[in-house]
């Protein structure tokens, strides 16, 4: 990390974790998209359901939990399980299907800023770990559907008139899936 032009390292691993209040905004600034570009995904949370809302009460009541929460992996098996994910198997098919996608957002008439060669690299990284944690060593057409909406929906960025419509950038990327073929896995006899 650069900080007043000093470079220092950090020491692996470690992660950063924005969050965005949109309350009270004022005197707030969006972030420019060189920046957004840099964060590998990003998941809105929502409001808890009524029931998520009971169990979060009942949890804090007496006291917090945070206070008991202990480690479950060490550094180095983190460390490790981020080695693992570039093991996963990606076909020429996939990687065809993720740059036509991306290419999909730089031509459309809604979007003014389409997904960068960055953008690319992360839904890679991102279908590769669903992979993972689907129990498979390979990328399936799935992975990359499941994943294109938090790693992408940032990325784009919409000319004025879409802007005002609330999750229309995830709108965008359902119609781009659905005009872009997914590949298929030949059956030969």
């Amino acid at each position: 990390v650069t900080i007043d032009g000093e470079t220092r390292k950090l020491s692996s691993p470690f992660m950063v974790i924005a969050t965005q209040n949109p309350v009270e905004t004022q005197g707030t600034f969006s972030l420019p998209e060189a920046q957004l570009d840099r964060f590998l995904i990003k998941i809105d949370m929502g409001y808890p359901t009524s029931q998520e809302g009971v169990d979060i009460l009942k949890r804090f009541k007496t006291s917090s939990p945070f206070e008991t929460i202990g480690s479950v992996a060490t550094a180095q098996d983190i460390i490790d399980a981020q080695r693992s994910y570039s093991d996963v198997f990606v076909s020429d098919n996939i990687y065809d299907y993720i740059i036509r996608l991306a290419e999909a957002t730089r031509i459309h008439s809604e979007i003014m800023l389409g997904v960068s060669p960055r953008g690319t690299q992360s839904l890679l990284k991102a279908v590769q770990v669903t992979a993972i944690l689907a129990g498979r060593d390979y990328v399936t057409p799935d992975d990359v559907k499941k994943m294109i909406k938090p790693v992408f929906g940032h990325r784009i960025i919409l000319k004025s008139s879409s802007r005002l419509k609330k999750g229309r950038n995830l709108e965008l990327l359902e119609q781009i899936m659905s005009s872009v073929h997914a590949p298929t896995e030949e059956i030969k006899d």
